[in-house]
């Protein structure tokens, strides 16, 4: 037992902070520290860990603190998509000597004085991390003057380490440098993707910012080029110069104000939703922030205005009680706790459906007629006492007219209606306008191959039915249509033959600037698939001829489709990736194409071409095709 005790003390350290008896502690030799305090730039790294992920993140602390400075003009510069240097230059207070070498010292804040400042925050940047862990893994050059002092302060920063502190001569305001972030970190720089990826994620922060503070003039540029030059204004006009003129005439603005909240900002009318995501932004006390829930209500809002794949666009402030919101949940902040999400959902929903009523764009009851119906002749002619006598003696009439029987037909004396109007609409030639009823072809059980099957049936306008040796084959229509036009595609693509149709007028297309920056890098793969698309401007582009197959008006749609793709999927084998989900996203809009699949004829080519595929049993992204009821599982159903 005292074998056991001294082998507990060796390995734990405790005989040394006095758990153990004196006798035991003197027969114990000693044994070294194992525990000891991490150092300040270890330290420090690991927090840079969470705060700076990617150049991006660096972009939203420093524009953030130069928003908290009062600024009026921020200009922000990149190379390299923020690998080489990130410069954030304001005319905010600026800072004192001594507070310029405290900003870098961690959890070092002008926000907070107390615990309850945590709960009622209003500032941006205030956690004191930032600039710390911004200075742990780059090279860092700050400049910084109060408008009253004759000079200013410069700092040049290594590691945490101050290289050089000077007074300097500098404008009002701070200029902060970010050099070759990540220096000291190869492996985290090793995962950095690539710069077209990398900033589009910048370019999405100072989107939102720029959102965010319509009345601060904002620029960005990056490798010498301007991207953006947003004067100050109000929000409409910044929606419009930040994300294009397109929205300018789909804006509706929303206003509503309760005791819980007060929403305000611009919804989008229907017809400039897109397949898209990323034209929805969400700011809680003026910060960005997401929320699926939240998102969730303006989306059940739309219901019924928009197709189920489009995303709506909105750009809402919800000004709430700080105290009733936890803004400090995730280091990113972009996430906060509600202190009543149901109630925020009830309100947010309510005040997007008013917007839309409020401005004619919700669906409303029409009971004007449409100029057809106003041309036939039963509205045109007047009626008759002939017309009146035949129509109420008429069976539906007595139905509808005697109390208690609209919703009531009799067993047997109302099918003998129905058997008569079918017999009558059977009759060859009993009149030019009779109903024709399309005969179902037999099934015949002992057909082998559906491949040569002459015999399918057309399944709630959404799938085939035909034999085979073993049973019926169910054939979903759209998706075999997808893997007949895919492997087509495919076989364009590696031959370099793909026809494109020139347009006699050629369409604009306008998106997101960080949309756009990966259309242009997908434009040669575009091009292989039969597009024929030209940049015309930073967001804008001109597509003069698309895919031969491609209905007219899908254009913009299936690039929104291919944008969306490539915007979601995984950085690294996008490149490698690209041309799958172009040829993927293509053939699923050709799929949708349902003319002439009533007729056998087209129905036993469509068969016939999907068991010439050679893999016809799945979609590109591996969807059942078609499925087979075995003749056991018939039989069983059947008793």
């Amino acid at each position: 037992m005292c074998k056991k005790l001294i082998k507990y003390a060796i390995s734990h350290n405790a005989a040394r902070a006095g758990i153990f008896p004196l006798f035991l502690r003197q027969t114990i030799t000693t044994v070294p520290d194992i525990i000891q305090l991490l150092s300040d730039h270890i330290a420090n790294q690991i927090a840079a860990g969470e705060v700076i992920q990617r150049p991006a993140s660096a972009v939203k602390e420093l524009m953030e603190n130069a928003i908290d400075a009062g600024a009026t003009e921020i200009q922000l510069v990149v190379k390299d998509a923020g690998k080489e240097l990130i410069q954030v230059i304001d005319n905010g207070i600026g800072m004192s000597p001594t507070d310029a070498r405290m900003s870098f010292e961690r959890h070092a804040t002008s926000k907070i004085r107390n615990i309850s400042d945590l709960f009622t925050i209003r500032t941006m940047g205030f956690r004191g991390e930032a600039l710390a862990s911004i200075a742990a893994v780059a090279q860092v050059e700050l400049r910084t003057r109060i408008e009253d002092m004759d000079t200013g302060t410069r700092l040049v920063i290594e590691g945490t380490e101050i290289k050089t502190a000077e007074p300097v001569a500098t404008a009002k305001g701070t200029n902060l440098m970010v050099k070759n972030l990540f220096y000291n970190v190869p492996a985290r720089r090793h995962f950095l993707k690539s710069n077209t990826t990398e900033f589009r994620h910048i370019i999405d922060e100072f989107t939102r910012i720029a959102l965010a503070h319509p009345g601060i003039a904002f620029r960005l540029f990056h490798n010498g080029a301007e991207q953006f030059h947003l004067e100050a204004g109000n929000l409409k006009t910044r929606i419009v110069n930040l994300l294009g003129n397109s929205y300018e005439k789909n804006l509706v603005p929303v206003e509503e104000t309760t005791d819980l909240l007060h929403i305000r900002g611009f919804i989008g009318k229907p017809e400039a939703a897109t397949r898209t995501r990323g034209m929805q932004f969400f700011f809680i006390n003026n910060r960005f922030i997401r929320n699926a829930y939240l998102n969730h209500a303006v989306m059940n809002a739309y219901e019924g205005l928009i197709e189920k794949e489009a995303f709506p666009f909105y750009v809402l402030f919800l000004e709430v009680d700080p105290s009733k919101v936890d803004v400090n949940v995730h280091p990113t902040k972009q996430e906060v706790k509600f202190e009543d999400d149901r109630l925020m959902y009830t309100y947010l929903n309510a005040a997007v459906k008013h917007a839309l009523a409020r401005y004619n764009i919700a669906p409303s009851l029409d009971f004007s007629l449409s100029a057809e119906i106003q041309q036939l002749p039963s509205v045109q002619l007047p009626s008759t006492q002939q017309n009146r006598e035949d129509v109420q003696k008429g069976y539906l009439f007595n139905n509808f007219t005697q109390k208690g029987q609209a919703h009531f037909i009799d067993k047997n004396d109302g099918l003998k209606h129905w058997q008569e109007l079918y017999a009558i609409a059977k009759q060859p030639g009993s009149s030019d306008n009779a109903i024709s009823l399309p005969s179902q072809p037999t099934l015949h059980a002992d057909n082998d191959d559906p491949a040569n099957s002459k015999n399918a049936l057309l399944v709630q306008g959404s799938m085939l039915l035909t034999t085979v040796k073993s049973g019926l084959m169910l054939i979903h229509i759209r998706r075999a249509q997808e893997r007949i036009w895919y492997e087509r595609l495919l076989e364009e693509w590696n031959s370099g033959n793909t026809p494109s149709q020139q347009l006699l007028f050629p369409i604009t297309y306008e998106t997101a600037t960080a949309d756009a920056l990966l259309l242009t890098e997908a434009l040669p793969d575009l091009a292989r698939i039969g597009f024929d698309i030209a940049p015309f401007g930073p967001k804008t582009f001109i597509i003069q001829g698309t895919p031969t197959a491609l209905p007219s008006g899908e254009e913009k749609n299936l690039l929104d489709e291919v944008i969306e793709q490539l915007k979601h999927g995984a950085s690294d084998a996008v490149n490698n990736k690209r041309s799958e989900i172009l040829l993927t996203h293509v053939a699923r809009r050709l799929s949708r194409n349902k003319q002439g699949i009533h007729q056998p004829e087209a129905q036993q080519a469509l068969i016939d071409e999907l068991f010439a595929c050679t893999q016809p049993e799945y979609t590109p992204d591996g969807k059942r095709v078609f499925t087979i009821i075995r003749r056991e599982a018939l039989d069983e159903m059947l008793g």
